[in-house]
């Protein structure tokens, strides 16, 4: 019976001690849900699209495309297009690129490739077209275009005093047509 008593006095015990110790659950407080803003910077987007057909271009040059656009092919579009968006390269500056030639797989230079669009505007800032030729006139609106070992068989039309201001060439590039300021 003193051994039922102890037992019984011990299972007493112990299922006061546990109700004692039980810790209430922790609630959290809510946090009020923040409304998402939409994102005013630039677009760190790094690749590389390779596009061989006009509605490839037009949206590698869109606000939504790429960084740097690789043509496979030389490419005639009968409209007028926009280089649109700000992008930035791996070292987090503005960058946009139009190579205007074929590559191999260490990236080195093959064919020059022509591009030809009878209006062409460029409101990417620190857009460069590279090694290749372009046929139609440029609309540039961006500041810092640079044209690099390209010739442009056509105008090229500065919209901003800026936009002229800023605008490379290097010495293997050539413009056949005017280098004028026009709104």
């Amino acid at each position: 019976m003193k051994s039922k008593n102890i037992l019984l006095t011990s299972a007493i015990l112990a299922v006061l001690l546990v109700g004692c110790n039980m810790k209430a659950p922790i609630q959290t407080p809510k946090t009020p849900k923040i409304p998402q803003t939409t994102q005013t910077t630039p677009k760190v987007i790094t690749g590389t699209s390779m596009v061989s057909t006009p509605k490839q271009f037009e949206k590698a040059i869109s606000k939504d495309g790429i960084q740097t656009i690789n043509m496979k092919k030389s490419l005639t579009i009968n409209k007028e297009l926009v280089v649109n968006g700000e992008f930035r390269n791996d070292k987090a500056l503005l960058e946009r690129k139009i190579n205007l030639y074929s590559q191999d797989k260490v990236k080195n230079i093959g064919d020059r490739l022509t591009l030809a669009v009878p209006k062409l505007i460029i409101k990417s800032t620190q857009t460069s077209m590279e090694h290749g030729n372009f046929k139609g006139d440029l609309y540039i609106s961006a500041n810092n275009f640079q044209l690099i070992d390209t010739k442009v068989e056509g105008n090229v039309y500065f919209t901003t005093p800026e936009a002229k201001n800023t605008c490379k060439m290097d010495a293997k590039s050539k413009v056949t047509g005017k280098q004028e300021s026009r709104k």
